[in-house]
């Protein structure tokens, strides 16, 4: 037995246990890896060369990103921006979206920014994750396909047309195809999405708390013993901070932040100046003492629209606890108005048995909630205190919930100097995403712990154990083998050539790189071109076209990979939407690319 036949029986076992699904795809990954040099079909020190390789250090980087962009709320808030849009028109502007962005920087890096928005999108929507996370990664394949610098397939192909004695491609030649081929993925996920994706949840999701601080001001009724109080001329308070009056307060008053006089805007940090509006909350008798000594003006009610506001700020946010039955909270006493030993977190709120508590001193007990406030900070190193149960994570509150300050202004600064970097082509896209990655963590927008726990490392197991078969298919002749049968079937007709080498090309595409598959097939469909004496312009498009559609597996990219957790996706989801997607990219390959690259 040949190698080439020893390859070819790997490829087909690692494809029958991926279909199989019973074993992890991590393990059968690495498991193909350590079996090559058993088999003589690559030396042992090349087992994990593909851990290696500049695009594993691209994903793993691209993935920090996503989390900066997660962690610093832009996701959010541009989810927000589409949350009232109807389902099928979420899903269209979703996709275009993903496309857009592909065609600037890389398909898995539009992924990766743009899942999480994705998921929190199809929770506020009451959609199942399935319907709209694949459609998300079939859409940045075809977006790859609309400027020159999209994929860098594109690029190796031009290369090959101009070293072949034609032309290379234009910029935005590529949209010639690019464009009906995103039309038509768009229109099939619209209209068979619902048909062919399965309606699955993944074990996990997302809360959604875009709404956080009003849900907790209704059921902790926190509207009812806060009051408005305006700044006067003259008062001791101006010039102050807001964090100086809550020192400042007396028992039994807590001030939970102060607005502009227009009542529009938090003031944050800024000093207080007259006219401007502070919010307590506390017993009557203590909010009237305090605004007394300091001079505050009373406001009519109501308060509901404003208290969310500065509740939770760019600097502040709140957090509910839950006391366990074997804390070390119960027996204490808890208050609104009482701070931690460090005085950097105050109560607010106690409930029992899902109602408020009396504004008195309560003894707790397992069962009551507590709702606390404090600096991002400090509420993100609450969960860790033993005894300490939060309800939701503070993380997740502030990426959601808080609206984006410099943090998110720094994150999409980067974003855009990535991008830049990618669309110059000045260095190598791993280069230009790490540098981003560690632009992040050095700026402080995403912690080191932040950006370790957003990597998928399952992602980078696959990605990097599934590159010694790519290496071996190439090494022993088998992909070789292939694509000769293959292009030799065409008889030298031209389009039969063009539907040789696209057929080629996505057959290798779904179970091997593409990057490797182009490798493999363009000299291939170049000497195949001239032995049939036509261009190498449509017959090198016929390449660069399938190499995008690697839809049937997740296997095909990282970027599939990526949504398979997130959608809880299975690996024979994939082909479903991925044919009848694919059939529509080789209806465009043969009816537009020999109409504008003439054979």
């Amino acid at each position: 037995m040949s190698d080439a036949d020893r390859c070819l029986l790997v490829l087909a076992a690692v494809i029958a246990l991926f279909v199989w699904n019973r074993l992890a795809v991590e393990l059968v990954a690495l498991g193909s890896a350590l079996l090559l040099p058993a088999l003589g079909l690559l030396p042992a020190d090349r087992v994990f060369a593909g851990f290696g390789d500049p695009v594993v250090a691209l994903v793993a980087s691209l993935f920090v990103v996503s989390t900066a962009l997660q962690t610093t709320g832009v996701t959010a808030r541009a989810g927000r921006a589409l949350a009232g849009t109807g389902d099928r028109r979420l899903l269209i502007v979703t996709m275009l979206a993903a496309a857009l962005l592909t065609a600037l920087i890389t398909v898995n890096g539009a992924v990766a920014a743009l899942l999480p928005m994705a998921v929190l999108l199809a929770v506020r929507h009451h959609l199942p994750v399935s319907r709209l996370a694949m459609p998300l990664a079939f859409a940045a394949h075809a977006g790859s396909l609309l400027l020159l610098i999209g994929s860098p397939i594109n690029l190796i192909v031009s290369e090959s047309a101009a070293a072949a004695g034609a032309r290379p491609f234009a910029f935005f030649e590529f949209a010639l195809v690019g464009l009906p081929v995103l039309a038509g993925t768009v229109a099939i996920c619209v209209l068979l999405g619902r048909v062919l994706l399965p309606a699955r949840t993944p074990d996990t999701l997302p809360t959604d708390l875009s709404e956080h601080a009003r849900a907790l001001i209704d059921h902790y009724s926190l509207a009812r013993d806060s009051a408005a109080r305006q700044v006067a001329h003259g008062s001791p308070a101006v010039g102050t901070s807001v964090e100086h009056l809550t020192t400042a307060a007396p028992e039994g008053a807590l001030v939970l932040g102060a607005m502009t006089a227009d009542g529009h805007d938090p003031l944050g940090t800024r000093p207080l100046a007259p006219g401007d509006i502070v919010v307590i909350r506390g017993t009557q008798d203590a909010i009237d003492a305090f605004s007394h000594t300091h001079q505050l003006e009373p406001l009519p009610q109501p308060l509901d629209d404003h208290l969310a506001d500065v509740l939770l700020d760019q600097h502040t946010g709140l957090l509910e606890l839950a006391v366990s039955p074997r804390s070390a909270l119960v027996g204490t006493t808890a208050f609104p108005g009482m701070t931690d030993e460090t005085g950097h977190l105050a109560v607010l709120a106690v409930n029992r048995q899902d109602r408020p508590a009396d504004p008195g001193p309560l003894t707790l007990a397992p069962g009551d909630h507590l709702l606390i406030r404090g600096r991002w900070d400090e509420l993100e190193r609450v969960p860790a205190r033993p005894g300490m149960l939060a309800v939701d994570q503070p993380s997740d509150i502030r990426s959601q919930a808080a609206p984006p300050g410099r943090a998110a202004a720094l994150a999409l600064t980067v974003l855009t100097g990535m991008i830049a970097l990618l669309a110059s082509g000045a260095t190598p896209p791993a280069v230009a995403a790490t540098l981003a990655a560690l632009l992040l963590v050095a700026l402080r927008v995403v912690r080191v712990d932040q950006a370790y726990g957003g990597i998928s490392w399952t992602t980078l197991v696959i990605v990097g154990g599934m590159f010694p078969l790519s290496e071996a298919m190439m090494s022993s002749g088998a992909a070789e083998r292939i694509a000769h049968l293959v292009v030799t079937a065409a008889s030298g007709n031209g389009r039969l050539l063009l539907l040789a080498v696209f057929l080629l090309t996505a057959m290798l595409g779904q179970f091997i790189s593409n990057m490797a598959t182009a490798l493999i097939v363009v000299p291939i469909a170049v000497n195949a071109a001239h032995d049939a004496g036509v261009s190498v312009l449509p017959v090198l498009m016929c390449v660069a076209v399938p190499a995008a559609a690697a839809l049937l597996t997740p296997v095909a990219t990282a970027a599939n990979l990526m949504v398979m957790s997130p959608g809880g996706y299975r690996f024979g989801d994939y082909w479903r939407l991925g044919l009848p997607v694919l059939a529509w990219y080789l209806v465009v390959a043969m009816t537009v690319v020999p109409l504008v690259w003439p054979l």
